[in-house]
């Protein structure tokens, strides 16, 4: 199997050196899955068409809720362990990941039940049409599996990456990528089995992903291995009083999912009110690209967590500013790069999913630029928010993310294409990170203010 001896030093390792040795291999696997969602698009756009597109756009939010809920505990399991580990206390660092990998599985049970009790109901509030629910049901019931794993890969990955493994977190991306990208393929073209084939191809990879994660807990883990929890009732009201810090710990990060499952899910609603179903798709082929950005924000972010909540848990405060300046400074650079790539290039970008000929593609073709100017907002509300929430100031990052995915997002696809037309729907999420970027500088400045007096 895979080397996980990778000996980090989170104490006193040079924060650039230490940086680049979790980023690299954390983006290369972020950049599999990224490939992952690209090709994903690619086989559904020409094995399926437009409609197959808008059908997988239109389910994604239960992928961002499911996303969002692993992510919440990996992130807030992975600081509290950081913190406890770097106060020498590898026990209760233990304990904290077994619980935050129990709390996964018991949610994933829940879900999948809550999913298939009424699977008709659920996709048309997500807006699926009459004529969309034959593909959208294809895809949906033969996608719930997927919630059952995600979760313990997620976990997983955030785990591994603390206990001083990054590179077997990285295979344990890599692996699943390419093997969900080869039954994309093979169930969709050759095999002809359509939507169906998508959603089974995610299911086999992210199952992948699952069992590395837990052959890592049980057979190479360092120092984070699962700890047996006594069964009594004490026990038990502390395990549940650990969930309950992890979660809040970590919930900044579900409420982000949560966000862009609200973006998706009021942008298909406001795409479909006001361009119909090719609206839709054209909205979906450009929710298909921006996870490529996002993809290597997120793996900035996750490279730079482990690494400021080590060190404020040792209260090594300059380590921590050192390594919040990098890594806003890397984000800031992908994001002003990511904008004129997009705005350059939008035809090429776009005929990559859907031909020129169809009616979502010139929709999709002027809306690309319009949605770009968002990005280097984008990537300074993720990097101060990941931060936030690695130094535990997590009411604050829940604030702002509430703020930017859901407040001032469906405020703006309500206002701004009664004022600017279809412009505005493509400006709706450009003018949430903006107005939320303001509003983190402004409560950031006042709070350096207040400490420098």
């Amino acid at each position: 199997m895979f080397d996980n001896r990778d000996n980090i030093d989170f104490s006193h390792t040079d924060i650039p050196k230490l940086f680049r040795s979790l980023f690299v291999p954390t983006l290369l696997g972020m950049m599999f899955n990224a490939a992952f969602t690209l090709t994903d698009g690619i086989f559904v756009g020409h094995g399926v068409g437009a409609d197959g597109i808008a059908c997988v756009n239109l389910i994604a939010p239960v992928m961002m809720l499911v996303t969002g809920l692993g992510m919440m505990f990996g992130i807030g399991g992975s600081v509290v362990a950081a913190i406890h580990m770097a106060q020498g206390n590898r026990k209760a660092a233990r304990i904290n990941v077994t619980q935050a990998f129990g709390a996964c599985g018991i949610l994933a049970l829940l879900m999948g039940v809550a999913l298939y009790s009424t699977p008709e109901s659920i996709q048309r509030t997500l807006g699926v049409s009459e004529t969309l629910m034959p593909l959208s049901n294809d895809y949906y019931l033969w996608f719930i599996p997927t919630c059952l794993f995600l979760m313990f890969q997620l976990v997983g990955e955030f785990i591994i990456r603390l206990d001083g493994a990054p590179r077997y977190a990285m295979y344990a991306n890599i692996i699943p990528a390419i093997i969900n990208i080869a039954l994309d393929y093979v169930f969709i073209i050759p095999c002809h089995m359509g939507m169906k084939g998508a959603a089974l191809a995610t299911d086999i990879g992210t199952c992948v992903g699952a069992l590395m994660a837990f052959y890592y807990m049980i057979f190479r883990a360092k120092t984070l291995r699962f700890y047996r929890i006594k069964l009594s009732w004490t026990s038990l009201r502390l395990s549940w009083r650990n969930v309950r810090h992890m979660a809040k710990t970590g919930v900044s990060a579900l409420v982000g999912e949560l966000a862009i499952s609200v973006m998706m899910l009021t942008g298909n609603l406001s795409f479909g009110r006001y361009l119909g179903d090719a609206g839709i798709a054209a909205f979906s082929v450009v929710c298909y690209i921006f996870p490529m950005v996002y993809m290597i924000y997120s793996a900035v972010v996750q490279a730079a967590q482990p690494i400021i909540s080590f060190n404020h848990g040792a209260r090594q405060t300059k380590r921590v500013g050192h390594t919040l300046r990098y890594s806003l400074t890397i984000n800031l650079a992908i994001g002003a790069a990511a904008t004129l790539v997009f705005a350059l290039f939008p035809h090429s970008l776009i005929a990559v999913f859907i031909t020129p000929d169809t009616a979502a593609f010139p929709l999709a073709a002027h809306g690309l630029p319009l949605y770009a100017t968002g990005m280097l907002c984008v990537a300074f509300n993720l990097s101060l928010i990941g931060y936030l929430q690695s130094v535990e100031r997590a009411n604050l990052a829940t604030l702002l993310m509430t703020l930017r995915g859901m407040v001032l997002l469906v405020a703006a696809f309500c206002l701004l294409p009664g004022w600017m037309g279809t412009t505005g729907l493509w400006l709706a999420v450009p003018t949430s990170e903006t107005l939320t970027a303001l509003i983190t500088a402004a409560l950031l400045w006042r709070e350096a203010r207040r400490k420098a007096t």
